[in-house]
């Protein structure tokens, strides 16, 4: 229980992290990052945060995955801006 309250949490900073980077690229105008691209970014917050080390990768890659659907839905116009999650 404690391991998937821990995942939760480093799958909730990954969506933040990467939700907070494509706002400000949406804000200046430039073309947001693919998937691909998010993936890279991912592996340098693991660099920097070492506790997201000890999350399954395959979790934290469908955290970027449900960002991408998210962020495809609002410019398709089936959805609101994403927003960013909070704890609980």
């Amino acid at each position: 229980q404690r391991d998937m309250r821990r995942f939760a949490g480093s799958c909730r900073f990954v969506y933040n992290k990467a939700l907070a980077m494509q706002k400000s690229l949406y804000e200046q105008g430039a073309t947001k990052q693919g998937y691909a691209g998010l993936c890279k970014s991912l592996l340098g917050w693991k660099a920097e945060a070492t506790w997201l080390a000890e999350t399954p990768s395959q979790a934290l890659q469908q955290t970027l995955k449900d960002l991408e659907r998210a962020y495809s839905n609002f410019f398709a116009k089936r959805a609101d801006f994403p927003r960013f999650k909070k704890k609980g």
